[in-house]
């Protein structure tokens, strides 16, 4: 899978996130401060990597700033992205089963090591609900009914 993963810091869980998930046999499509020269400004670049999802550059994108929050609005801002912001593996399986969230976004302060595990494999391993409230209630927000990475 392609990955497209920004931070607006290079701070030791945005750096973990990238090795874990080349790890998992990714393909990380870096921005931000990950990128030497690139923009590290969080709105810059959390849009960079959430852009490249609807573009179907990248099948998911994982953003990062200090609290999360900054990085999953700035996604949001994107049409065609659902990002959630996660600090648990539950949260994170309810993003991915319920919402149909295609970005996933972290606080650089509040995610370990361990954690970031927990919430990548439950981002992972967790579908979309195919129920038919579920897709209704995603496809009010923007995205279509038919799921997928880029809806």
């Amino acid at each position: 899978m392609r990955i497209s993963v920004s931070s607006d810091m290079a701070e030791p869980v945005a750096l973990d996130l990238v090795g874990e998930l080349r790890a998992r046999g990714h393909e990380v499509l870096l921005h931000g401060a990950l990128l030497e020269g690139d923009d590290p400004r969080w709105a810059t670049c959390s849009q960079a990597a959430a852009r490249e999802v609807v573009d179907r550059v990248a099948d998911q994108a994982v953003v990062c700033c200090w609290t999360g929050t900054g990085a999953a609005i700035a996604a949001n801002k994107v049409p065609g992205v659902r990002a959630a912001l996660c600090t648990d593996a539950y949260t994170a399986s309810g993003a991915r089963r319920w919402n149909d969230a295609n970005v996933l976004a972290l606080s650089l302060r509040l995610t370990s090591r361990a954690l970031l595990k927990e919430i990548l494999d439950a981002w992972f391993t967790t579908e979309a609900s195919e129920d038919p409230e579920d897709r209704e209630n995603v496809a009010r927000v923007g995205g279509h009914a038919g799921g997928g990475a880029g809806s």
